[in-house]
């Protein structure tokens, strides 16, 4: 039966003739088909590209027949990189112990508390709810930011002795007088921190006016609590009780060479002295070792200096050859002496007019820092010890 059903079917093909010649084609009797049966024919599709073939892995060593599982586990689909957090994989107890555990290295101890404050703080600054007197003073950014800012420094960089505390008044107005140096100002900063942490006290500092037509560097020394170097604001500060300090010698102190470091400039005019007279409130003399080492002057660009509108461009042993590197000062150590009181109170108001009183009074003042700077560099081993 299959082979009568296999010949009814070849009896019922079509036969296709083969090419003229018995050669491949269409009829034509050409190896290459023609045109027309060119399009005809299907488009073929051009072939993939073979990946280079792979070195054969040693195959691994036969594995122990496991034992059948009780049941079958269910197959879990594999986890791809697209689908992970950048937080996946660590637990969120983790990343709260990691943040108790820096908050407590920066804050210590109580770093709950001392948090919260500064929480409270950033809102009142967002929020405005904040107080500055009438020349500008924020109190409260001046202890919890500058004070903060420096006292690093102060403590660790300059390290800072501290003579003298008894001799600052615990209340009521004075006035500090002290030498200037070190090419840039920091002794007034370091000034007044120390009066701040040590005195418990804060130091209003009579600036010049270059402070104060500088963007950034004016509203910072407004807040600071620092206003322009007149006699006008000096009486009133003194007047209501205010720690005043001011640095007589201004430019020329700070801006002075190395090789005349720790010699006294003139102390101007003697302004300062006349709202000590008029107010009748202390002057309390102080004497800075270590601040004419941290930026050791040696060269000056007057014509450029006059080009910028400043008092002086200063050179140094590196700056500027070391670029920013150079203004990192030495690291100097401090001496901060604060001298006996000269009264003031004994004096009529009137006699602050008078110009050799005030020029006696100054120059009382002067001799008074200047001898104590001598005394102090004849004690200290070394400039940096």
């Amino acid at each position: 039966m299959a082979e009568e059903a296999q010949e009814s079917a070849r009896e019922d093909a079509v036969v296709i003739p083969i090419g003229t010649g018995g050669r491949p084609g269409r009829g034509t009797g050409k190896a290459r088909p023609s045109s027309a049966a060119r399009n005809l024919a299907p488009a073929r599709k051009p072939a993939a590209k073979k990946a280079p073939a792979k070195k054969a892995a040693p195959r691994p060593a036969p594995a122990a027949p496991e034992q059948p599982a009780a049941e079958e586990a269910v197959p879990r689909e594999a986890a791809r990189t697209s689908d992970r957090g950048p937080l996946s994989g660590i637990p969120v107890g983790d990343w709260l112990a990691a943040a108790q555990g820096a908050a407590l290295e920066v804050f210590g101890d109580d770093w709950e508390r001392r948090l919260a404050e500064l929480l409270a703080f950033v809102r009142r600054r967002l929020e405005g709810d904040y107080e500055v007197d009438d020349y500008g003073f924020d109190r409260e950014l001046t202890e919890r930011f500058f004070m903060a800012a420096l006292r690093p420094v102060a403590e660790k960089w300059f390290r800072l002795e501290v003579r003298g505390l008894e001799n600052i008044p615990t209340e009521g107005g004075a006035l500090v007088v002290s030498n200037h140096s070190g090419t840039v100002p920091l002794d007034g900063l370091m000034t007044m921190l120390t009066v701040h942490d040590h005195a418990h006290r804060f130091l209003r500092p009579l600036g010049a006016d270059l402070v104060f037509k500088m963007p950034v560097v004016s509203s910072l020394a407004r807040k600071g609590g620092a206003t322009l170097a007149c006699v006008e604001d000096a009486e009133r500060m003194l007047s209501g009780g205010d720690l005043v300090g001011v640095w007589p010698e201004g430019f020329k102190g700070i801006g002075k060479p190395f090789s005349e470091r720790y010699k006294l400039q003139r102390f101007g005019r003697g302004g300062f002295v006349s709202a000590a007279l008029r107010t009748g409130v202390p002057i309390v003399p102080l004497s800075v070792v270590g601040a004419e080492e941290i930026y050791p002057l040696v060269g000056n660009v007057p014509s450029l200096a006059r080009l910028l509108g400043v008092p002086y461009i200063p050179i140094t042993p590196f700056f500027p050859w070391l670029g920013p590197l150079g203004m990192v000062p030495l690291p100097s150590k401090w001496i901060l002496e604060f001298g006996e009181p000269i009264r003031t109170d004994a004096y009529d108001p009137a006699e602050a007019d008078d110009p050799m009183l005030v020029f006696n009074v100054t120059d009382q003042v002067r001799e008074t820092i200047q001898h104590t700077l001598f005394d102090l560099l004849r004690e200290r081993d070394g400039v940096f010890s």
